[in-house]
């Protein structure tokens, strides 16, 4: 099972609460996955349907413990496509569909269907708990999480633009960051920082989850500080070996042309601790001259030492050109 139908199958094993935190869940589970229908004769039934048999347990459930209502279940197969079963939930008598109805804000007093979502009522919403247990209803319903090991991505589909952008701010009013993107013909509420999904698996009572997902950050943040470590590591390891390489060939440089002899004591000692100690840190070859010298003034010594190679090579080059200028001159 996947980490958002684990998350799913958690919150739907949760059926506590008072009732009108009962009446917010079932209000957003209606909202985004219910549909109301009128007949001829002006009676009322409730259908809701859903892909997870967690969900559909979690609805029935709340229809009974909230108006001793028992929805009619019917299971379909289906023998193409991605879903293979779906669930479908009827409240078919009109007065039990009126009194859930009502309740939820989906219709006024007067019995015509509400223009607005649930959530635009105070009355339903004025609790932060009936808050969080909307969301909890609305994430059952249409919402899914990403699998943390790969990446922090927690979204609720909305069919109209106006929905998602009353459910961006029911969730932004819980601190929670939400932000709405179109996709196709929905629109998508979504948390991408990992640590504000982590808030809202809390918010929902999403316990297992939130542990999960918590422990799967602490490692990834582990993971990224030794990793960061490492490549600074690595990067000073090859700046020393290179500025060590580089001492090295200058240093023979002056040994083949114009001999240690040329250099002063104390450069020509540090010339020839290098040579002996190609690996040693500055601060070692300090400690292996007579008297110890400090790093700074080892690293004096080898940039004296590069930047005499450096005039040989120029004067040497000068000389280069100068021969040929006179050879050609002869013809």
């Amino acid at each position: 099972m996947s980490f958002s139908g684990e998350v799913k199958k958690e919150l739907c094993r949760q059926a506590g609460g008072a009732r009108h935190c009962q009446i917010a869940e079932l209000a957003a589970i209606l909202t985004l996955c219910g549909s109301v229908h009128i007949s001829v004769r002006d009676e009322y039934s409730i259908r809701m349907e859903t892909e997870n048999v967690w969900v559909a347990e979690k609805y029935s459930l709340l229809l009974n413990r909230a108006f001793k209502i028992r929805p009619e279940v019917a299971v379909r197969r289906h023998s193409g496509g991605r879903r293979a079963v779906s669930y479908h939930l009827y409240v078919a008598d009109s007065a039990d569909a009126r009194r859930v109805l009502q309740a939820v804000k989906l219709i006024t007093p007067r019995g015509t269907l509400a223009e607005e979502l649930p959530l635009t009522h105070s009355v339903l919403l004025q609790k932060s708990c009936c808050r969080r247990a909307f969301i909890r209803g609305a994430f059952l319903a249409a919402g899914s999480v990403s699998d943390p090991n790969r990446s922090y991505h927690f979204e609720i589909v909305c069919e109209g633009e106006y929905q998602a952008e009353q459910l961006k701010e029911l969730v932004r009013s819980l601190d929670i960051d939400a932000k709405t993107v179109r996709r196709k013909k929905y629109f998508v509420v979504y948390v991408k920082e990992g640590a504000q999904i982590a808030d809202l698996l809390a918010m929902m009572d999403a316990r297992v989850a939130l542990l999960e997902l918590e422990n799967i950050r602490i490692l990834k943040e582990m993971r990224g500080s030794v990793n960061r470590k490492v490549n600074c590591e690595t990067a000073n390891i090859n700046k020393t070996v290179n500025a060590a390489v580089k001492q090295i060939e200058d240093i023979r440089y002056i040994r083949d042309t114009a001999g240690f002899s040329s250099l002063s004591n104390g450069l020509d000692e540090i010339a020839r601790l290098r040579l002996q100690y190609p690996e040693a840190t500055l601060k070692e070859l300090g400690m292996l001259l007579q008297p110890a010298v400090g790093k700074s003034g080892v690293n004096h010594r080898l940039r004296k030492l590069s930047s005499i190679a450096d005039k040989l090579r120029e004067s040497k080059e000068e000389n280069y050109y100068d021969q040929k200028t006179d050879n050609d001159s002869d013809f």
